[in-house]
């Protein structure tokens, strides 16, 4: 009778795990749809010319749940706004949001969030939180400069990175049009992180 009981219990609490995994899972193949989507959009590409003729999808990162970390958030409190150097030797108006803290493979890491003072001007971005990042992955499978996540102000101590939605930055495959920020040192993850989009070296120019 025990076991029938341990059974029972065990059943829903199976098809609940799967349940929530089918959800992120979900969450990150629409991530992908959309940005396939956005690319092939000749209103809303980055890419010009043959780059954009050629293209038909981004090459992924098979999707990875370890790569779906759970962070301690810190705000960062009384944060002075300052000159985020980009791509093109100009600068772009930033400010420290907060720090995250994660574990990885067993050992701890730490991102720092900002946002762009000039995106909060508008009403569907003020929430919108930016995080930009290196990996040992950069100049091998990712884009040399690193690659970029977007995030939402969370309502409480934590947040959730899913490094699945990582993508490279627009000059990476446009560096003519583009003009992009640059990855700050403090956000330099000594690991590899093998999620999000990969890159391929026909862009580079």
């Amino acid at each position: 009778m025990k076991k029938y009981i341990l059974l029972f219990l065990i059943i829903p609490l199976l098809a609940l795990s799967q349940k929530t995994v089918s959800k992120e899972i979900r969450e990150v193949e629409k991530f992908q749809k959309e940005l396939n989507e956005e690319y092939l959009n000749p209103k809303e590409t980055p890419l010009r010319g043959d780059n954009f003729t050629n293209f038909k999808k981004h090459p992924f990162f098979p999707i990875d749940s370890k790569y779906r970390v759970t962070a301690k958030f810190v705000k960062t409190e009384n944060a002075k706004p300052f000159d985020l150097p980009t791509s093109s030797g100009k600068t772009k108006v930033y400010k420290e949001y907060g720090k995250v803290t994660f574990e990885l493979g067993g050992k701890p890491y730490t991102l720092t969030l900002y946002q762009s003072l000039d995106l909060i001007k508008q009403k569907k971005y003020k929430d919108y939180l930016f995080l930009p990042f290196r990996d040992a992955t950069n100049e091998k499978e990712t884009y040399g400069g690193g690659k970029y996540m977007d995030l939402t102000v969370p309502k409480g101590n934590t947040i959730i990175l899913d490094f699945n939605k990582s993508y490279q930055p627009y000059c990476a495959y446009n560096a003519y049009d583009y003009n992009c920020p640059i990855v700050p040192e403090e956000n330099r993850l000594p690991v590899e992180i093998r999620a999000g989009v990969m890159y391929e070296d026909i862009y580079h120019h």
